[in-house]
């Protein structure tokens, strides 16, 4: 676990006296105060666990908290020794005792929130930074740098995707107590491009590679940025450098298959994630990529039968209703469509693709006061754009509102700028009639 290598260091300077190794006292600790610590119930309860001997250590903890009921740090061993043992449920709650009789306890503040932190389902995410928060302003008792750096390096993780300069932070402290790390470097990344700042991510991915090539997770992170950027002659290499290393490794495949269709090869592309699919058939991040793939090379009953098998796991998916959406679009099934559309925008009121979507399938059904209205609801969400304008032109031409197509008409040759050819010269023929 997560939480056994930090609370393992506190207590191996935390027992340091049962191994004969000096240890600091209190400030205004006495001689007298020291033997009668060298005789508390604690230390032969930490030996215990030193010694991983948990049944021991629970039953001599049971009995000194019967008479100690706030005592934070007994508190805080009962919850390790839980977590030692994989009881994280019940250590949560000892740890959250210990915190209750302690707040300032470094030991129990962290440890509760390293436990959370390692759930991994982003569910505790917001409580263990919570306690992190808490913890990296304490002190550790005795005096634990690694201890500190590794809250702070994981308060910096959980950070970065809602608040990367807090995230850089906490990794600037961290650094501060403990050497820099590859994945420290590939995390420095992972902040600055959560902050926008890309070439700096760029310079940290490329620098997480040099002190460490091996490192897959440096090469998917700039793989990511150059495929965002488009910059797929670029990611190529990066990519197929590190699948050579890690062949199975299923995302840098699924990223080696965005680099194809962004390189213009969607059957190389579509023949990898076929691979993939078979090698992974429950993967549903891999059968949505195969499908978009499948539909952007055509295929839109292998597409199709994708997306369908999704919804049936997924039937609320905004993401894979606009894509059955636009396959009903593409095979004329308009009327399907909209119902796809309208699902996902039930699931998503800002679904922009879906007003887009319900647009356009009821114009070629003739239905332009519901096109006008979907056209009405997608503008709150997203600026018009060519397609847009062209389309509420149209609408308000076939619903014989010659004012209101022509002004639109001359908008959307406004912002077509002669990228539109057909659908310019149909804009100004229009407006010839319309003008007259």
């Amino acid at each position: 676990m997560i939480i056994a290598a930090f609370v393992w260091l506190f207590f191996a300077i935390f027992v340091a006296a049962a191994s004969g190794q000096p240890v600091p006292l209190p400030p205004g600790t006495t001689g007298d105060e020291q033997q009668a610590e060298a005789s508390n119930p604690l230390e032969q309860v930490e030996s215990a666990i030193e010694a991983k001997k948990y049944t021991l250590a629970t039953a001599r903890l049971e009995v000194y908290l019967s008479a100690h009921l706030t005592d934070a740090r007994a508190l805080f061993d009962r919850g390790y020794v839980e977590d030692a043992q994989g009881h994280t449920d019940a250590a949560e709650g000892w740890y959250r005792k210990a915190v209750t009789a302690d707040p300032k306890q470094f030991e129990a503040r962290s440890a509760l929130g390293l436990l959370l932190a390692a759930r991994g389902d982003g569910k505790d995410d917001q409580a263990a930074i919570e306690q992190l928060q808490v913890a990296v302003e304490l002190e550790p008792n005795p005096p634990n740098p690694a201890a500190k750096a590794q809250a702070d390096r994981v308060l910096a993780r959980l950070l970065r995707p809602s608040d990367p300069t807090g995230a850089r932070d906490a990794l600037v402290n961290a650094l501060k107590l403990t050497p820099e790390t590859p994945p420290d470097t590939l995390l420095a990344g992972e902040i600055a491009e959560a902050a926008g700042d890309l070439e700096i991510a760029e310079q940290e991915y490329r620098q997480a590679l040099t002190s460490e090539p091996d490192l897959s997770d440096a090469s998917a992170g700039l793989a990511h940025l150059l495929i965002a950027e488009k910059r797929y002659a670029d990611a190529q290499p990066v990519v197929e450098a590190a699948l050579r290393r890690d062949p199975q490794n299923a995302a840098l495949s699924a990223q080696l298959a965005a680099v194809l269709n962004g390189e213009g090869k969607p059957a190389d592309a579509l023949a990898l994630l076929e691979k993939l699919h078979q090698n992974q058939p429950d993967s549903p991040s891999i059968a949505a990529m195969l499908a978009d793939t499948a539909f952007q090379a055509g295929k839109l009953d292998e597409a199709d039968a994708l997306y369908e098998q999704l919804l049936a796991k997924s039937p609320n998916d905004p993401d894979l209703l606009d894509a059955h959406g636009q396959i009903l679009v593409r095979q004329k099934q308009f009327q399907e469509a909209i119902a796809a559309f309208r699902k996902a925008i039930a699931a998503r009121a800002d679904d922009v693709d879906a007003w887009s979507g319900i647009a356009f399938a009821d114009s070629e059904l003739h239905q332009y006061q519901d096109e006008l209205t979907a056209l009405s609801m997608r503008s709150k969400y997203a600026p018009e754009n060519p397609a847009t304008l062209f389309l509420r032109a149209t609408a308000y031409d076939n619903l014989h509102q010659s004012k209101s197509a022509a002004d639109y008409y001359h908008r959307f040759l406004t912002a077509a700028q002669g990228k539109f050819p057909d659908q310019e010269w149909q804009a100004k023929h229009r407006l010839v009639a319309l003008e007259k």
